[in-house]
């Protein structure tokens, strides 16, 4: 029988902590109940862990699916925030340290609005990277994932095995290359015209 993911101190206020998903940036879920507290639910960031409030009396089915539904809300708010190009260039040297023990080093990393059929490129002998404006707004996962794609390529120029090997330390490349795949896939499907009220 699988471990339940959020382990719970006793007491009135009760948290409880969750291991990091691969490529989040949160490591930890804290729930603390409240006698005051009657319907509604909130949820913060606070540091590298969630809080999320609930009332006390909630059973602990409905606290699950409670967290579940703001950490979803919370990722969804995050991810229309865009970054701005200083913002990106540090994402990218903090991959570039995580993944690639720093050995990827861009001299400069920048969204551009003239990409519009490739994701993100890279001009290694300048060191230059630049990402496509049509991510913005995408799951922090999938930029990751685009941003080490070509950090990637500031260390081996081509798509060859090498290449491949880099990125399977990034746990979420499948997921990222099926979601671009699903915007890429959506985009070619036929647009029906919108439906008329009666």
């Amino acid at each position: 029988m699988p471990a339940d993911p959020l382990h719970r101190a006793t007491g009135p206020q009760r948290s409880a902590t969750s291991p990091p998903s691969p490529g989040s940036a949160v490591s930890a879920v804290e729930v603390r109940r409240s006698a005051r507290r009657r319907r509604t639910v909130s949820a913060y960031r606070e540091g590298d862990r969630t809080v999320v409030l609930i009332p006390a009396r909630m059973s602990e089915a409905e606290e699950q699916r409670w967290v579940n539904v703001m950490l979803d809300k919370l990722a969804a708010q995050e991810s229309k925030r865009v970054l701005g190009d200083s913002e990106l260039s540090e994402r990218a040297q903090r991959l570039s340290e995580q993944f690639f023990d720093g050995r990827a080093r861009p001299t400069s990393v920048r969204w551009v609005t003239n990409q519009n059929t490739r994701w993100g490129s890279c001009t290694p002998s300048e060191g230059s990277i630049r990402l496509s404006h049509r991510l913005q707004g995408m799951p922090e996962y999938v930029v990751d994932y685009v941003l080490l794609h070509e950090l990637a390529h500031l260390l081996v120029p081509g798509h060859g095995p090498r290449f491949w090997r880099l990125l399977e330390a990034y746990p979420r490349t499948e997921r990222a290359r099926g979601y671009l795949e699903g915007v890429v896939a959506a985009d070619r499907l036929p647009h029906l015209p919108a439906a008329r009220e009666e």
